[in-house]
């Protein structure tokens, strides 16, 4: 969720960590600041809001070639000035930035830090007084910071400042993400490498539990124990224009957009010399082996992990569960005699879904990470990966992430269907490029979306989704991009289900969202629309040609039915953003959210 950034060379550091946060953005958070230190000590800027709110404090005549750099998403304390990071020890000596949260942080205040004044809420100002604690006692400061990181138990990504020593900074990380950037004459802290693309393409991964310290020419990396560890930098593979907005108002706008160009760059992605879909041996015989299929997820994933399991039943003939990765950590089910993980992340860094992969792990279960991110944590820790290849997905809500799950699911399940020797009457390759044209054409359907928009989200304060199959779960999606952006309160439900209770939320003009693809339940859904329609509802019904009627509001182009929901869910997508762009919210960084959720 926050971000963390750091520099350390010749340059003057100020406008570099202020960029480097621009591009963590995204992630979300509440207040941010920086740290510069020069030869006359360290200065701190932080501000509760915008990185523009920042940039309004930030004193630009303070020259530093070393600074670090933080946005926060508020958990210990309220968002405000004192609560944002960076944190100082009570002299000023020690400036530190973390991402995470200290489970342990209220016994190690009280049995430590008894006599220290606090000047904020948070769980952060207690690692820094520690350190400082432990300085004045007589350890050095790397001593001093490793101790502190063996009484903390948590989450942790970590970058400190000696004001005594200002050709350092000093960094660790344990469960949070963070990366080492590598340059010529500097070097960089970033907790994800969009953030320093500016200045270097070249990053070392830190694992769990290591520190690190980070000087203008040289980066050494040690496990707690003092041991020190050699690892090469990898090169980061993304292209700086993809994380620009270009013309576009938004990203969200411009992620809906890339849909079909993501489609087609899937299907080349997993085609083989010989023209047909093809996935890692290790991961189709790993699933093919498995006697049931755990899929583990949040928010969006999720949703997109309810379609996967019907990709995976009906192709693969492999039963799959479901799972809330939040609920599953604490509440784990009793497992079948060889189950696979699946993990659909597209940061790779949720740190929910990570507690479960730990927790399988430590049972000898193997896991497979679906993510859009290579090397990230999840990819990192699980047995195998399969990439989502839609590029950087930068607005909050996510659009091309989704359809690229659901897509790259669909794949897996056909590969091991044909692994397993089963019938599947399904050509893939084509069906999916036919998405891909369905997909331009929705993307271009812009102003009907915006009309449907207008017509039924321009005033009300709630909004039903109802669908049945497969068409229930695009329907929890919809609803969960148009609460996200546009805060109204909107709920998805399997048709059938809104007279067990729900109907009696209906009332003159309510909206509710019909979605109708699927031809086996195209009647019961219709029946369900007529149902809220008597009671005052305001109906809308996006439907599938070959399925449509006269009244329908909008009708999508025909896809093979396994697939629709990879177009049906684009006019969601778009009626979410009109909505939330005329209610005049922040459509890329709703309020309270987070993109990279590094917190459980």
């Amino acid at each position: 969720m926050c971000g963390i950034v750091g520099y350390i060379g010749l340059e003057d550091s100020k406008e570099i960590l202020l960029k480097g946060l621009e591009k963590l953005e995204y992630r979300g958070y509440d207040s941010a600041g920086i740290a510069v230190q020069n030869k006359e000590g360290i200065t701190v800027f932080k501000e509760k809001g915008r990185i523009a709110d920042l940039r309004n404090v930030v004193n630009m005549d303070v020259m530093a070639t070393t600074g670090i750099g933080h946005t926060r998403w508020a958990t210990h304390g309220v968002p405000s000035h004192d609560n944002a990071h960076p944190h100082q020890s009570t002299s000023g000596r020690f400036t530190l930035v973390h991402n995470g949260v200290i489970e342990n942080y209220a016994i190690l205040k009280r049995e430590y830090l008894s006599d220290a004044v606090f000047k904020s809420e948070t769980d952060t100002e207690v690692i820094v007084q520690l350190i400082e604690k432990f300085s004045n006692e007589g350890m050095d400061t790397e001593e001093a910071f490793r101790h502190t990181l063996t009484l903390l138990k948590g989450s942790y990504a970590l970058s400190l400042l000696d004001k005594e020593n200002t050709e350092v900074i000093f960094v660790a990380k344990n469960k949070s993400p963070l990366l080492i950037g590598v340059g010529s004459d500097f070097n960089v802290v970033a907790s994800d490498a969009m953030a320093m693309l500016q200045v270097t393409d070249q990053f070392l991964e830190l694992m769990d539990k290591e520190m690190v310290i980070v000087t203008q020419d040289k980066v050494t990396i040690k496990t707690l124990d003092g041991e020190e560890v050699f690892r090469a930098p990898y090169t980061a593979e993304l292209d700086a224009s993809d994380i620009e907005k270009g013309t576009y108002p938004h990203y969200m706008l411009k992620e809906i957009d890339e849909q079909p160009a993501v489609m087609r760059k899937i299907i080349q992605a997993y085609q083989n010399e010989e023209g047909k879909l093809a996935i890692d041996f290790n991961i189709s015989e790993a699933v093919s082996e498995a006697d049931r299929i755990y899929i583990v997820a949040c928010g969006t994933s999720y949703h997109a992990g309810l379609i996967g399991k019907q990709f995976i039943e009906k192709m693969a003939k492999i039963p799959v569960e479901v799972h809330v990765a939040s609920e599953f950590t604490y509440n784990m089910p009793l497992l079948s005699e060889k189950p696979l993980f699946i993990f659909l992340s597209q940061s790779g860094e949720t740190a929910d879904s990570r507690a479960v992969l730990v927790a399988v792990k430590e049972l000898g279960h193997k896991a497979l990470t679906i993510t859009n991110v290579p090397g990230s944590t999840l990819s990192r820790e699980a047995d195998h990966t399969l990439l989502l290849h839609a590029g950087p997905e930068i607005a909050v809500a996510s659009t091309k992430a989704y359809t690229a799950q659901v897509a790259v699911l669909a794949i897996l399940a056909n590969v091991v269907a044909n692994f397993r020797n089963l019938t599947v009457d399904l050509d893939l390759i084509k069906e999916l490029g036919i998405v891909a044209n369905a997909m331009e054409t929705l993307v271009d359907a812009k102003e009907e979306m915006e009309e449907i928009a207008t017509e039924y989200m321009s005033v009300t304060r709630n909004c039903f989704f109802i669908g049945r199959s497969m068409d229930y779960y695009v329907g929890l999606e919809g609803a969960l991009k148009l609460k996200e952006i546009s805060y109204i309160q909107a709920e998805g439900f399997a048709g059938g289900e809104l007279k067990h209770g729900t109907i009696a939320l209906i009332e003159e003009g309510t909206p509710v969202v019909a979605l109708a693809t699927q031809e086996g339940v195209n009647l019961s859904i219709r029946g369900n629309v007529k149902e809220v329609a008597a009671r005052g509802a305001h109906p809308c019904v996006i439907s599938m040609k070959g399925l449509e009627e006269e009244d329908d509001r909008y009708v999508i182009p025909a896809v093979h039915e396994l697939l629709s929901p990879l177009v049906s869910v684009v006019p969601f997508q778009l009626i979410a953003y009109y909505a939330a762009l005329h209610r005049d919210c922040d459509v890329d960084k709703p309020r309270n959210l987070a993109k990279s959720v590094t917190v459980e």
